[in-house]
């Protein structure tokens, strides 16, 4: 098992938080290419873009099957919805953001 560095997983969340705010203050709907929206959260669902290599990711392809068992192809915002808790998804995105 790799060793974390923390210092490193508190710059990548702090860097999702400001892509997030940006999307809520500016109310933003357009995605950069080379990315894609997603909403997390298990009640009140956040937008998040990210970057289309996460999809390569193991990782993230586990929370993509789980939004595929809970939604199947209709998700309720409109977009792709995953259903887990935003500390879950950060700890995912976190450790993807150090190997792009």
């Amino acid at each position: 098992m790799g060793i974390i560095r923390l210092p490193s997983i508190i710059s990548s969340v702090k860097q999702l938080q400001r892509l997030h705010s940006v999307v809520t203050r500016k109310q933003i709907l357009h995605v950069p290419k080379g990315h894609f929206a997603v909403y997390v959260g298990e009640t009140e669902k956040k937008r998040y873009v990210v970057p289309i290599a996460y999809l390569n990711h193991p990782s993230f392809q586990d929370l993509l099957q789980k939004a595929e068992e809970e939604f199947g192809f209709q998700h309720p915002m409109g977009a792709l919805t995953i259903p887990c808790n935003e500390d879950a998804f950060f700890h995912v995105t976190s450790r993807l953001i150090n190997t792009l």
